[in-house]
């Protein structure tokens, strides 16, 4: 039986995440846990979030869960939510908050003197409702999902990922921004995939599923 390890830091609805494993993956244990004990034990970890950076930061510090997720993030089937993508990240503008270091890149908000379409409508920021998600490389996650199918998003902060190769998918509001990263065993993505019907279930069930070659 597959062990999935939910991080649950104090920060976010994980009650939602581990519903939609659930049903995608009814053989699986899937089990939200602040024990890191647990977290290194679990044969695939998801890292959710919501909330400031430099809150889940703290958090997951004073819990003692910050060597288990980096461990997990190294070495096994690592799915990273909204925060969970950011923190993987080096820093982030809000707060002046350091991420675990991961991947190379920061986190920066959405800049107000951009949030303008191109008739003049002013967007609103946190960027919050169904956007396209536009795939720009393949991967195993993305099996059965449209290239172009939308996702729900909630956030004011998007990631600046330096690494190019590292990109999976691109959304825009207004301009073009990374929404979802994979390198080897991470995938990663702004959006949430528990709250996107179809296609958000579909990405958890390869999840559940997935096994990446893994080089430690």
């Amino acid at each position: 039986m597959t062990d999935i390890a939910i991080v649950d830091y104090g920060m976010g609805n994980l009650r939602s995440v581990q519903k939609a494993l659930e049903h995608v993956a009814p053989t699986a244990s899937v089990r939200v846990t602040s024990d890191p004990g647990v977290v290194q034990k679990a044969d695939r970890v998801v890292v959710p979030g919501q909330g400031a950076m430099r809150n889940c930061m703290h958090e997951l510090e004073s819990r003692g869960l910050r060597e288990a997720v980096i461990d997990a993030a190294t070495h096994k089937p690592f799915l990273g939510i909204c925060i969970g993508l950011q923190m993987l990240f080096e820093e982030s503008e809000e707060g002046n908050a350091e991420g675990l270091n991961i991947l190379p890149g920061k986190v920066v908000h959405f800049p107000a003197s951009a949030m303008v379409t191109s008739d003049g409508q002013k967007l609103k920021v946190p960027h919050m409702g169904w956007n396209q998600v536009y795939q720009t490389q393949k991967h195993p996650l993305w099996e059965g999902i449209p290239a172009d199918a939308r996702f729900y998003f909630v956030h004011s902060y998007f990631v600046e990922a330096t690494d190019s190769t590292s990109i999976a998918a691109q959304s825009n509001y207004p301009f073009s921004f990374t929404c979802a990263v994979a390198k080897d065993n991470i995938f990663a993505v702004q959006f949430h995939p528990e709250k996107s019907q179809h296609a958000g279930l579909t990405l958890l069930r390869n999840f559940a599923t997935w096994t990446p070659y893994l080089q430690n």
